[in-house]
């Protein structure tokens, strides 16, 4: 089974891809989508919508995990972040028939970390527990594969299409799936 993470955002997105064979996870890929060399939010949206199909067609994941709408105070800034996840899950709708998935921030770093709470540092730290160490662009990069492994970790416990929910503590950790590994 192929994963895409995506760490959506208005200006930059990140992008993780990880195979799931049973309880092996392994890496393929992960970057960046960079979308602020266009001025005109509107124009960038289409941008968006295109380089989301662009990496489907890329690697062909078998399932889409997205980070939930977060709330930033400012509301300018919330309204484009919500635009710019709106193109990106309807660009992955199109062929994937509702295999798309979204996460809690707290339960994504939970996941991978233990902690709901972690930095940006201690996602980075599990993730190079898990993948192996690896050098990161951005943390929107690393964000990325964190959310295709919660998804790794969690998927059989969410129906495609469902909220993600507050209660972080309902999702499973690595050390719960992988007892003997970690």
């Amino acid at each position: 089974m192929i994963i895409l993470g995506i760490d959506p955002g208005s200006r930059k997105a990140g992008y993780g891809v990880i195979e799931l064979d049973g309880r092996k996870i392994k890496y393929l890929a992960s970057g960046i989508m960079a979308y602020d060399h266009i001025d005109e939010f509107m124009h960038r949206l289409g941008l968006i919508h295109q380089e989301c199909l662009d990496i489907v067609e890329q690697y062909r994941p078998t399932e889409i995990a997205i980070e939930s709408l977060i709330y930033v105070k400012n509301a300018s800034s919330y309204g484009k972040l919500a635009q710019a996840r709106g193109a990106m899950i309807a660009a992955f709708m199109v062929g994937h028939l509702g295999k798309v998935f979204e996460y809690a921030p707290n339960l994504i770093k939970s996941s991978v970390t233990g902690h709901g709470h972690a930095t940006k540092d201690g996602v980075q730290k599990g993730l190079g527990l898990i993948l192996g160490k690896r050098e990161f662009k951005t943390a929107d990069e690393s964000d990325a594969l964190a959310i295709a492994i919660c998804h790794a970790l969690n998927r059989k416990m969410k129906k495609p299409g469902t909220g993600a929910g507050t209660n972080y503590s309902r999702g499973r950790t690595l050390k719960q799936v992988f007892k003997d590994k970690v």
